[in-house]
């Protein structure tokens, strides 16, 4: 995987602004640590850091090739996983290929299609092409957003980048919020609103969508959506496809030039695509896959089963890994490290995040970076199958507003009055809620349940999981790990859009026709494994080291966090005992602790990224 970022300009020689690019290149040297490359002309300027991952000599960016009189530039982030079926009809259509990459084949694709090329590819991708004949900026973002693309304009410059960090190297953005951005960081985070880039005037192109920058100004299009459809096929048929379709993408997935790697946790989602991917290796004669898991220094002394999290992973992963062959590695992560790593964690994502559920992950990458450069994972599983309580819990359906967040009180009761009098948190989540409720693709004819349960997935698919691929893209990425997730193919998750509920929880147990989907390639106790989420510490020192922490920023009256938050109640709720802060305020796992190093990290970003508040 790769960092792209980019300016275009009609009234600055871009020529002479080499410095600015080189700073935009340099503040994503960690998604490309292998390869770094400018192009610049008057226009237009293209930054490209690389992390190879396929056609070492070959795929170098920015990527420049030529039809007829004019030339065509690529800065490309991503995987394409149809590469093959793509070079063929190219290659039948007269073009001819320097090399093996994906880049040179899907620059090759827009100069053959135009805009029409995005419809035909698999992968998980975000670029931007400049051509030289109209002048013109394309740029496109694959359909489920698992790679990141941020824009903003600045008078006459348009910057991008794939990270936030990027555009803040440029000297035209500063680091500045408004009562919109607090919203997004004090009421809706660790979430954000889709298209949201939190900095003021800072956008991030939508999942699906396609961006057209030129003289005659911008234009954005969705070239991507889920459409709603009465399911043609039975119980048997539908659980043969999803097994299918998931085998395929895994399949597909594994193509690299450099070590490949699974995240196995020894549940449902990490066990099928480590399944699929050492019967490949063992196919394709690669030898044994290698997996790899998470957990913490004293975390079986400490863990009890709760209604989220029914049981530890230790013994499931022992399972799943001797019965594939793999080779595994459980990477352990100790308090003191898991909470020196909020600070990075921050600077990875470039906003307060997921606490130490992002920390640890960014740690875990780490590891695994160090045997292996591409990984896969299972995320996504739970939004397009409907694996959640949420999905099950009738507070939860009843309710008018995210069903991961049900008590927006809980959080806003620790802000001051002055920002609650700005931001009007009720009402932004509120309207948030109902503006992505008038985009889902209703189905005529369906029961008021069906249709309330549609709108839960709707709701999961375009916010909850699109947090959790931010969290898996900027953790893995800080450390040059590329993360790949099966479970976001697009042809599995337009096939599952549309299957029933009581198929989808068919048996009586969460992701019902997916265990059906893989009878025969898990053990039956993997497949009747309840769900359990991805491992967090369960260590008091760590909530003694998070509540320390805060309570020393609360003292510090230089802290930026107080004037947003009602001191006294945040220092009230930081001496609350263990099980008073054991319910849960986002999703699954962030509950008293977390929020308490949700807080640290909002102040840790306000620091370091001086934000200014307009």
């Amino acid at each position: 995987m790769c960092g792209i970022a980019g300016w275009v300009d009609w009234d600055v020689d871009l020529t002479h602004q080499r410095p600015t690019l080189e700073d935009m290149a340099a503040a994503l040297a960690c998604r490309g640590p292998d390869a770094a490359g400018l192009w610049l002309s008057p226009r237009a300027a293209l930054a490209h850091r690389r992390l190879i991952v396929v056609d070492p000599a070959g795929g170098g960016q920015p990527m420049t090739r030529r039809k007829g009189e004019y030339r065509y530039i690529i800065i490309y982030n991503g995987e394409l996983y149809n590469t093959p079926e793509l070079r063929a009809e190219l290659e039948a259509r007269g073009y001819r290929f320097q090399g093996h990459s994906d880049t040179e084949v899907l620059l090759t694709a827009y100069m053959e299609w135009g805009k029409e090329c995005v419809p035909r590819l698999n992968g998980i991708f975000a670029f931007a092409i400049w051509s030289e004949a109209d002048q013109t900026l394309f740029m496109a973002r694959d359909r489920l957003g698992v790679k990141p693309l941020f824009y903003t304009q600045r008078g006459s410059a348009f910057i991008f980048g794939s990270e936030l960090k990027a555009l803040l190297a440029h000297p035209g953005v500063q680091p500045e919020v408004d009562a919109e951005g607090l919203a997004e960081i004090f009421v809706l985070g660790p979430g954000r609103t889709p298209g949201h880039g939190v900095f003021r005037g800072v956008k991030e192109l939508r999942p699906g969508h396609c961006l057209v920058y030129n003289r005659r100004g911008m234009h954005i299009y969705r070239y991507w959506a889920l459409e709603s459809h009465p399911h043609p096929d039975d119980l048997e048929t539908t659980a043969h496809k999803v097994g299918r379709l998931l085998q395929d993408a895994v399949r597909r997935q594994l193509v690299a030039d450099v070590p490949v790697c699974t995240l196995l946790s020894g549940g449902l989602d990490s066990s099928a695509i480590s399944a699929f991917a050492a019967a490949a290796f063992q196919q394709n004669g690669t030898g044994r896959l290698r997996t790899f898991s998470v957990d913490y220094v004293e975390n079986d002394r400490y863990f009890r089963p709760n209604q989220f999290e029914p049981d530890s992973d230790a013994r499931w992963i022992e399972r799943v890994s001797h019965f594939l062959g793999a080779h595994h590695r459980t990477v352990l992560i100790d308090t003191p490290h898991l909470v020196e790593a909020l600070s990075a964690a921050v600077r990875a994502r470039d906003l307060p995040g997921m606490a130490d559920v992002d920390a640890s992950l960014l740690l875990f990458c780490r590891e695994v970076k160090k045997e292996a450069t591409v990984a896969l994972s299972g995320e996504c599983a739970d939004e397009i199958f409907g694996g959640y309580p949420w999905f099950r819990r009738e507070d939860a359906l009843a309710a008018q507003t995210f069903p991961w967040a049900l008590d927006t009180g809980e959080r806003t009761r620790l802000l001051s009055p002055e920002l609650l009098a700005m931001i009007r948190p009720e009402e932004y989540v509120a309207q948030r809620y109902r503006d992505t409720l008038a985009e889902v693709p209703r189905l005529p004819g369906e029961s008021p349940r069906e249709a309330r349960i549609r709108e839960i997935f709707y709701l999961n698919i375009n916010w909850f999981m699109a947090t959790l691929l931010d969290r898996k893209d900027r953790m893995s990425m800080a450390t040059g790990l590329e993360v790949r997730v099966p479970f976001c193919d697009h042809r599995l998750v337009e096939y599952a859009w549309n299957i029933p509920w009581e198929m989808k929880s068919c048996g009586g147990m969460e992701k019902g026709i997916l265990r059906r989907a893989l009878a025969g390639v898990l053990p039956q106790e993997v497949l009747l494994r309840r769900k359990s989420p991805y491992p967090k510490t369960h260590h008091p020192a760590y909530f003694a080291a998070v509540r320390r922490w805060l309570l020393d920023i609360l003292d510090d009256p230089t802290s930026p966090l107080l004037p947003f938050i009602n001191v006294e109640a945040v220092r009230q709720f930081a001496r609350l005992d263990a099980p008073a802060m054991n319910r849960p305020w986002y999703g699954q796992l962030m509950r008293g602790p977390q929020l308490l190093a949700y807080l640290i990290q909002v102040d840790t970003w306000l620091r370091e990224y001086r934000v200014v508040v307009r």
